[in-house]
C-alpha cells in the first residue's frame, strides 16, 4: 500500500537525528509515550511525515512559518491529497500551537486517534 524509496528512508533517519524543537517536544512529552504507537519521520511514499499511527490510519504534521507561503500551501495539498488517497487523514498543527496550547493538542490529538479507531472498529 505505502509504497517509498530508499532515499526517502535514509531521509526520514536524518529528520528523525534532527527534529525541529516543536517536534522534539510533541515526541518525548506526548507520542513516544502513547499507548497506541505513533512513528516519527515516516516514509509514505516520495514523502516523509512527522508522525504517523497507522492503527489510526492518522498522519500529524507541525508547520512553521514556511508553511504560509504560497509554493509550501501547493505542495502541502498535493501531500495532504496524496494521503488521503490512501485513506490517512492528515492533521496540520501549528508550531505556535505547540508553545502556546501543548495540552490542547495533546487532547486534539487522542480525541481524533480514538475516533478513528472506533471507527475503523466500526467498518470491520
Amino acid at each position: 500500500m505505502k509504497k517509498y524509496t530508499l532515499t526517502s528512508v535514509k531521509l526520514a533517519r536524518t529528520f528523525r537525528k534532527n527534529m525541529t524543537v516543536w517536534e522534539r517536544k510533541l515526541w518525548y512529552d506526548f507520542l513516544r509515550d502513547y499507548p497506541i504507537h505513533f512513528y516519527r519521520q515516516r516514509a509514505i511514499g516520495k514523502y516523509i511525515v512527522d508522525f504517523y499511527c497507522s492503527k489510526a490510519r492518522l498522519v500529524v504534521e507541525l508547520d512553521g512559518s514556511g508553511h504560509s507561503r504560497a509554493d509550501q500551501k501547493i505542495h502541502d495539498s498535493e501531500r495532504t491529497g496524496y494521503l488521503e488517497s490512501l485513506g490517512i487523514q492528515v492533521l496540520r498543527i501549528k508550531n505556535e500551537s505547540i508553545d502556546r496550547h501543548f495540552a490542547l493538542v495533546c487532547e486534539s490529538i487522542d480525541a481524533l486517534v480514538q475516533e478513528k479507531i472506533a471507527c475503523n472498529l466500526e467498518d470491520n
